[in-house]
């Protein structure tokens, strides 16, 4: 039977399970006075039913737990959540006996939250334990409710950063898309900036070109009307003139778009630029005196001669502009050894132009790297000048840098990488000059599209004393050495009509003829040039000379095997 609970619902409630004599009874009457609602139980069950009701504490003499069937009490226990520890307070008798002491041992053990009281306790005692024992088990519901609350402040949290992320997924979103958007719009500038740049190359280009082509085409006229030698020859000067200024103008539109196939090599500067010396006192006015400052200790540097001597030109030529009443040029070297500075790092070489001119403006300063933009009047330059000297400079593994005032003139400097190798020994024998070999050299297959070019290149194959047999495409090279003729060497143009370029038909060639020397020329540095570079195929660059040519073609049989060029041999027997 279950005692009914006090009346007032809030007082906590106690479980009292005391089955022998009138124990139950009294500790009940003792916690009602105490202000507790004590609850009588007559069996494990029922307490068991109690603390499933939530009862705060409980209260069991020892003999209703020893021998009885305590498993479901016991599976309680086990089953409390990780907040939960309810207090035990068991009343024991006093048996001293080793069966008694080892059977307390273990309710202590399974029980855990336990109170020992020992017959015969004091009322002040039993309530003040019992006291004791509700204000731990409210400690744990605090305990609970904090739980309950952690819990609940994280859902909180989870849905807060979950809305924040939609907020931030929503903002990336229109991120991006307005990122897309000035994409766009940029490209759209760019792309306009592109056909503005292209307007100004095609007016720049065509202006200097046509002067070109007129120097060309009117000496060409005129030299079939005198018969004067002298005037012949100052005519054949001009049209050879023309055509160099022609070839570097190409140059410099490759070098200013990074294009050019920079042949980097070692290069000692004191003997490089003394060798201008000649080439900058006829270009310039007699009222620009230059002068050379070059340390005799300089490093040698890891850069294209060639540009190298276009560089220093295209700056000589726009100081000699900047000094229109005349004045003075500098060209000074000096090592600098572990430079870290704008991304450059290791040995460099200092090359600087200085000149006494009239000096820029910072707002022509931030521009003056810029392709086709000048500040000379219409017809004095095509604006490439400097644009190649920067390209020239970046390709070669340094960098340009401009210092200058207006009125205290221009130092442009050029930052040149040191090279790991000694330069070569010029050959001090003098050149001697091309003549035209009295037997045959050998039989180049021609195979070059253009039929003017090929006229001229057959020519010239025919002063070295090659005989030519011209091909105007890949597949009718192919075609003509599939007929089993002697060829000695293949000299094709890269890019061709027909779907196979250079490249490819050498890489035919060598399949189909192994051993047979190839060698391409090209007037654009594109990625199939490179491709052939990458290869080991030489390319001779357009335009050239006999000379050139002849160097390219020993150059090409040298590399030839020995038992390719005796197979050929008695094939041509």
């Amino acid at each position: 039977m279950v005692t009914p609970a006090p009346a007032d619902p809030q007082a906590p409630l106690v479980l009292v399970l005391a089955p022998l004599g009138r124990d139950g009874p009294v500790v009940a009457a003792l916690l009602r006075r105490a202000g507790l609602r004590a609850q009588l139980c007559t069996s494990l069950a029922e307490l068991v039913a109690g603390l499933e009701a939530g009862a705060e504490v409980a209260f069991v003499a020892e003999e209703a737990l020893l021998g009885a069937a305590s498993a479901g009490l016991e599976a309680w226990v086990a089953q409390q959540p990780p907040w939960s520890d309810m207090p035990f307070v068991v009343l024991t008798g006093r048996d001293s006996r080793s069966a008694a002491a080892a059977a307390r041992e273990c309710l202590v053990r399974w029980l855990g939250n336990v109170s020992l009281l020992e017959r015969p306790v004091q009322p002040i005692t039993l309530t003040s334990a019992i006291l004791a024992a509700v204000r731990a088990r409210r400690r744990q519901y605090e305990v609970r409710g904090y739980l309950a609350e952690r819990e609940r402040a994280a859902a909180d949290l989870e849905g807060l950063v979950a809305a924040r992320t939609a907020e931030l997924e929503a903002a990336n979103r229109a991120l991006r898309t307005e990122m897309a958007e000035r994409e766009r719009a940029e490209e759209a500038l760019r792309q306009a900036q592109r056909i503005e740049v292209l307007g100004q190359l095609t007016g720049g280009v065509a202006h200097d070109f046509n002067n070109l082509l007129m120097v060309i085409a009117a000496g060409l006229e005129m030299i079939d009307r005198r018969s004067d030698p002298a005037q012949r020859r100052r005519i054949m000067d001009g049209m050879r003139q023309a055509a160099a200024r022609g070839a570097a103008l190409t140059r410099q539109l490759l070098a200013f778009s990074r294009r050019q196939a920079l042949r980097a090599e070692p290069v000692d500067l004191v003997r490089q630029v003394g060798s201008m010396r000649e080439l900058l006192d006829r270009s310039l006015r007699g009222d620009v005196e230059v002068s050379l400052d070059l340390a005799a200790d300089l490093w040698p540097v890891e850069i294209d001669p060639g540009e190298l001597e276009l560089a220093l030109l295209n700056l000589a030529v726009n100081a000699r502009d900047a000094m229109p009443s005349g004045g003075t040029i500098l060209i000074r070297a000096r090592n600098a050894a572990g430079l870290a500075e704008d991304g450059l790092q290791g040995d460099f070489v200092r090359l600087e132009v200085i000149d006494s001119g009239t000096g820029m403006s910072p707002e022509v300063q931030a521009r003056v790297f810029e392709p086709f933009f000048t500040t000379k009047e219409v017809g004095k330059g095509s604006g490439l000048g400097l644009a190649q000297v920067y390209g020239f400079a970046r390709q070669s593994g340094g960098a340009v840098r401009i210092d200058s005032e207006v009125g205290r003139g221009t130092t442009i400097t050029l930052l040149l990488p040191r090279a790991a190798r000694a330069p070569a020994v010029p050959d001090q024998k003098p050149a001697s000059g091309l003549e035209r070999p009295r037997q045959p050299a050998g039989h180049v297959l021609l195979v070059e599209d253009d039929d003017e070019v090929a006229a001229l290149v057959a020519q010239l194959l025919g002063e070295l004393g090659f005989e030519a047999t011209r091909a105007s495409s890949a597949a009718a090279a192919l075609g003509a050495l599939a007929n089993g003729r002697a060829i000695d060497l293949v000299f094709s143009d890269i890019m061709m009509p027909g779907g196979m370029n250079g490249v490819e038909l050498a890489g035919e060639v060598q399949r189909r003829r192994p051993g047979l020397p190839v060698l391409l020329t090209s007037g654009h540095a594109d990625a199939a040039r490179q491709h052939a570079d990458a290869v080991g195929i030489a390319v001779l660059p357009k335009p050239y000379g006999l000379s050139e040519l002849a160097a390219a073609i020993r150059g090409a049989l040298k590399r030839r095997p020995a038992d390719a060029r005796a197979l050929a041999g008695r094939a041509r027997a």
